[in-house]
Formats: structure tokens, C-alpha cells, sequence
């Protein structure tokens, strides 16, 4: 992993994985827990979202615990990867952020 000096993040879940959501919780945890990443803005993408039993954004919210994260911004934007569906939303929203960061 490389951390320095990173603003943003993204960090991608496959919404139609329900059996290894928990392990994408740790993984998430556990990357938010480094000092370097401590300032960057965080942006999720619920990928798979054509899928018919995806977990949709509100349900992931909850696995991974985000309303948890208290001192940090984040966002989550349900997405399909295939069709694009949602990919430049989440973009613009950590673009934006950035921009706002300076």
C-alpha cells in the first residue's frame, strides 16, 4: 500500500458479494485506521448494482459501519462498472471535495 499524502480515497465493494462483505468491513477498517489516511475524504462505490440481489447502498452503509465514521468525509454511490451507471457521480462528488479541501 502507498499512503503518502493522500487526499482521497476510493474503495469499491462488489454489492452482490454478501458473503465477503464483512471481510471488505475489516479491510476498510483497517486501511482507516493508518495515520496517513487519517485527512482523506472517502468515496465507496456499490458496484453491481444491475444484479438482482445486490445489497443496495443503504444496506452497505450499515455492514460497514460508515455513520460510525464520525470525524471523516465519506460518501457512497451505488454503481454498475459494466454500463458505467454512476461511476462519474462519485467522481465528480471527490472531485469536488478536493477542490474544496484547498
Amino acid at each position: 500500500h502507498y499512503f503518502q499524502n493522500t487526499q482521497g480515497m476510493n474503495f469499491v465493494v462488489d454489492s452482490n458479494d454478501r458473503e465477503r462483505i464483512g471481510e471488505a468491513r475489516e479491510e476498510l477498517m483497517r486501511m482507516l485506521a493508518e495515520d496517513e489516511l487519517r485527512d482523506a475524504v472517502l468515496r465507496i462505490f456499490a458496484n453491481k448494482q444491475d444484479l438482482p440481489i445486490a445489497m443496495n447502498a443503504a444496506e452497505i452503509t450499515d455492514i460497514l459501519g460508515l455513520h460510525s465514521l464520525r470525524n471523516r468525509i465519506w460518501y457512497i454511490q451505488a454503481s454498475c462498472a459494466t454500463s458505467g451507471e454512476g461511476l462519474y457521480e462519485g467522481l465528480d462528488w471527490l472531485s469536488n471535495q478536493l477542490k474544496n479541501q484547498k
